[in-house]
């Protein structure tokens, strides 16, 4: 059974592929000389690497810079591209054979969304490069008094890799220092998709420090790549605190706080592997009425970090959905995930999903400006949250 499922597969999505390009190649007939045979070498050298990436289920090689950004990156814009502009032909086609100019028709309504989208593609690349601060302030019921004004710098969803432009990196690091945090987290997604972009992670972010420590914690896209190996390389890089289902305590003076990293719901049910996540494990060493901070990658995790008393998480994953309106409070990542942006407020437990640091797979942002986050938590009689408009870094 398992292999004529994926014999369906693999036949359906060969029939995408060649009614798309067949339709591409058909409105193009006549554009310019041998501009089907140009539709046809830009079909198959964006839909190669598919069919490696298929047979080795990843690349049997490690992916250096050239190769994400001359075959990778035009695979994912491609894809983006191609049912939008083959879709819109064939409506056209279909509206213009009522008229007797189906090809016409159908090159007019193919070219304009290939125009419309490829600017809302170019504004999505200049937005990824818009870096800036936001200042978010929680009061925190029950906060010791030594940790009144706490400050935490948050990077998230950074995906470093050899092709990741190392000027954006140095302004977020850049950024990260001028803010003179406490402590700095990095919540999830690391790395682009392999281990060896640790390498790539520490040659920029290896100078990250902070008084109380810099804390790391596993995304989804650091359990792709292979947690066990990502996990390795970050120790031994000595890059920080690596909590998995762990917690530390934070001591000033007298007065003590937990600080709290989970797993990733990537690593799979709870048990199945060291990323799982697993809460219960997360605040087992934590003692009784201790605050807590947690660091969650993935914002679904706040309804039971928040059921066992932790005051406030940090979460990321969501990008919000590198398409949001901030002032109407929406984003594309809602329909995945009611949590997917910015602060939340829920009786005395507080959230902030960051929109994130990088991108993966193209460069888009477009109301989800790359963000570098200082988070000052301070005493309070009841939770609340106060998120500032954000300033260019």
């Amino acid at each position: 059974m398992p292999g004529r499922r994926t014999t369906r597969v693999v036949l359906r999505i060969f029939i995408y592929f060649a009614a798309a390009w067949g339709i591409v190649a058909a409105l193009a007939n006549d554009l310019f000389p041998g501009a089907p045979f140009v539709a046809l070498a830009i079909a198959v050298y964006t839909t190669v690497p598919v069919l490696v990436f298929a047979r080795w289920s990843g690349w049997p090689f490690y992916p250096g810079a050239a190769f994400r950004l001359f075959v990778v990156r035009p695979f994912w814009y491609t894809q983006i591209l191609l049912p939008l502009v083959s879709g819109m032909g064939l409506i056209g086609i279909a509206i213009g054979l009522a008229y007797g100019y189906p090809i016409l028709v159908g090159q007019i309504f193919g070219g304009a969304t290939f125009a419309v989208a490829t600017v809302v593609l170019l504004v999505g690349y200049v937005g990824s490069r818009r870096l800036v601060t936001r200042q978010v302030e929680f009061g925190v019921p029950n906060l010791p008094e030594s940790f009144d004004g706490l400050r935490i710098v948050q990077l998230s969803d950074l995906h470093v890799g050899p092709h990741t432009p190392r000027g954006f990196l140095g302004r977020v690091m850049r950024a990260t220092q001028t803010l003179k945090p406490d402590l700095i987290a990095v919540t999830g997604d690391l790395v682009d998709d392999r281990p060896e972009d640790v390498g790539a992670y520490a040659k920029i972010f290896g100078a990250l420090d902070a008084p109380l420590g810099v804390y790391i914690i596993p995304g989804n896209h650091d359990v792709y790549a292979g947690w066990e190996a990502v996990e390795r390389a970050l120790r031994a890089a000595e890059l920080g605190t690596v909590l998995v289902n762990e917690s530390t305590l934070l001591q000033r003076g007298r007065d003590t706080i937990a600080l709290v990293g989970t797993g990733d719901p990537a690593g799979g049910r709870r048990g199945t592997s060291r990323a799982a996540p697993d809460v219960s494990l997360a605040l087992e060493d934590v003692p009784a009425n201790v605050t807590v901070i947690a660091f969650a990658h993935n914002p679904a995790l706040w309804p039971a970090l928040a059921a066992r008393g932790v005051s406030l998480t940090l979460s990321g994953h969501t990008q919000w959905g590198e398409f949001a309106l901030p002032k109407l409070g929406w984003s594309l990542a809602f329909p995945f995930l009611e949590t997917a942006m910015a602060a939340r407020v829920e009786r005395d437990a507080l959230l902030y999903v960051s929109p994130g640091t990088g991108y993966w797979g193209i460069p888009f942002r477009i109301g989800a400006r790359p963000e570098v986050t200082l988070v000052t938590i301070r005493r309070a009689a009841t939770a609340a949250a106060r998120v500032h408009p954000a300033g260019a870094a």
